[in-house]
């Protein structure tokens, strides 16, 4: 693929989300960002367990296997992602992105780049971004970067309050990031991949999904980044009880 479909949505997303925030005179009552908040926790745990399911196995004991692999490759990929400090650095690069914002909302003096630059950041990191790129890839289900786009919208419509118009170029970066990311899945990766350890990758990506949709739904603070190795650990299982 040339383009990648979810990267494409999740620009669109944040243009979109830009242009609301920029002619929107009142921002979004409490009870809509409420509303707005279950709706996307509702599509992305069903966009989730609809990739858990494409997953499975035509016969009752690969699938088992299949959802034992995966639920394996979560445990183990949180502890290897905890061993590598993924989510100390994930915390870092959000606190850098965190900082401009305040600041920002502080009234304290601020450069149109400084919004370019936080946007960019917060929107490129998201967990939620980097499985939906990877299973665009491998498979073409764009839709966990198509929940992200609507996410992104409703968080740039803010940021564009605060940073004008320039932070929604936020949208370049994003899309060559994670089309980027799905097309070096698709031509480095996939090829390499048997059926069953493709879908090994969608299952974890699908469990991950669920996860994020605790946070999501702020059911409690979750070490996101840690989890991300899954993806890698959830082919290497498949291989080795293969």
């Amino acid at each position: 693929m040339a383009i990648s479909t979810g990267a494409l949505f999740n620009a669109i997303g944040i243009l979109v989300g830009a242009m609301i925030g920029l002619v929107q005179i009142t921002p979004f009552s409490l009870r809509a960002q409420l509303w707005f908040r279950n709706a996307i926790g509702l599509f992305n745990v069903f966009y989730g367990l609809r990739l858990i399911y494409l997953s499975f196995d035509e016969t009752f004991w690969s699938s088992f296997k299949q959802i034992c692999v995966g639920l394996l490759a979560v445990v183990l990929g949180f502890w290897v992602g905890k061993l590598l400090r993924f989510q100390k650095m994930s915390n870092y690069v959000g606190r850098m992105a965190g900082d401009v914002i305040n600041a920002a909302t502080n009234k304290k003096p601020h450069s149109a780049a400084d919004g370019f630059n936080a946007c960019a950041i917060l929107f490129c990191a998201a967990p939620l971004g980097l499985v939906g790129a990877v299973t665009d890839g491998l498979s073409g289900y764009f839709y966990l970067l198509a929940v992200k786009a609507v996410m992104d919208a409703l968080a740039m419509s803010g940021f564009v309050r605060i940073f004008r118009w320039p932070s929604a170029l936020s949208a370049i970066p994003v899309f060559v990031f994670f089309s980027a990311i799905s097309l070096a899945v698709e031509l480095y990766v996939k090829p390499y991949l048997t059926t069953p350890e493709a879908n090994a990758v969608n299952m974890a990506a699908g469990l991950l999904a669920c996860i994020i949709t605790i946070v999501i739904f702020e059911v409690r603070r979750v070490e996101l980044a840690n989890y991300l190795p899954a993806l890698v650990v959830a082919p290497l299982l498949t291989k080795w009880f293969g």
